[in-house]
């Protein structure tokens, strides 16, 4: 079945050029794995697919661009993964998701590795599950749901989104964040601050949105076809940027109350 799927969810053979031959020596980080570059895009999506469901071919020739990742091409200008390759793009990944580095960091500290003065190991993939269920898709819960899930009742959550502290989609539904959210204001309510004193965190919050939409609407409008995942790269980045800033600020701010 060309292009198909397997009933295991692995993409079915598909016509592809001859395998590449292994690179040459002085080879780059991770040692030790194979370097023959014989996997499509597809391939690679679906090897990365249990850890990071949502990354895209567009995603995967941004990470190209920024040189994190070299594909070989084949005559036809197809781009060839190796599994080595596979396995530079899963820790480019997690250090996106787990520790939001930017890329330039990133970049520093693959280049350290390649140069031998980190070996390190090379990630293994990590089954992303809810429930023994692989996660295919970012959770989303209606109030009695979100409610259960941060372990708070279900007119506390009302009462955030009366206050719009709380945003639902279109269809009443909550995503991943608004479960950090919610637990947040929970433990906040153990000191006495309730919705009402949290708009203006929200008020906070839509205002650095404002900012970082300013900076990433050039990027987002480009012609390239990795565009939009450099837009997303960088919103990323900035967020995290403004949220150590506003956590700078605010334990400054009580570090004077002991002066």
């Amino acid at each position: 079945m060309a292009g198909g799927v397997t009933e295991r969810g692995w993409p079915g053979p598909e016509p592809s050029p001859p395998e590449l031959p292994d690179r040459a020596a002085g080879e780059p980080w991770p040692r030790g794995i194979s370097r023959r570059a014989s996997m499509r895009i597809s391939d690679v999506l679906a090897a990365l697919q249990i850890e990071f469901p949502h990354v895209t071919p567009s995603k995967l020739r941004f990470l190209e661009d920024k040189g994190l990742v070299t594909p070989v091409r084949t005559p036809s200008a197809y781009r060839q993964y190796s599994p080595a390759d596979v396995e530079r793009l899963r820790y480019v990944l997690r250090c996106q998701r787990d520790r939001y580095l930017p890329l330039k960091v990133i970049a520093e500290r693959l280049a350290a590795l390649d140069a031998g003065d980190d070996e390190g190991q090379a990630p293994r993939a990590r089954l992303a599950t809810r429930d023994g269920v692989p996660a295919t898709s970012t959770p989303r819960w209606g109030t009695a749901a979100l409610a259960e899930e941060a372990g708070v009742s279900a007119d506390f959550v009302a009462d955030l989104v009366a206050a719009g502290v709380l945003r639902s989609n279109g269809r009443g539904a909550f995503d991943l964040y608004a479960r950090d959210v919610v637990r947040a204001a929970a433990r906040l309510a153990e000191h006495g601050i309730d919705a009402r004193h949290l708009r203006a965190s929200r008020a906070a919050a839509d205002r650095q949105l404002d900012l970082v939409e300013q900076v990433v609407a050039p990027v987002r409008s480009g012609r390239s076809s990795s565009s939009r995942a450099a837009a997303a790269t960088l919103a990323a980045e900035l967020g995290e940027l403004l949220v150590g800033m506003h956590t700078a600020l605010v334990r400054a701010a009580i570090a004077d109350l002991d002066t």
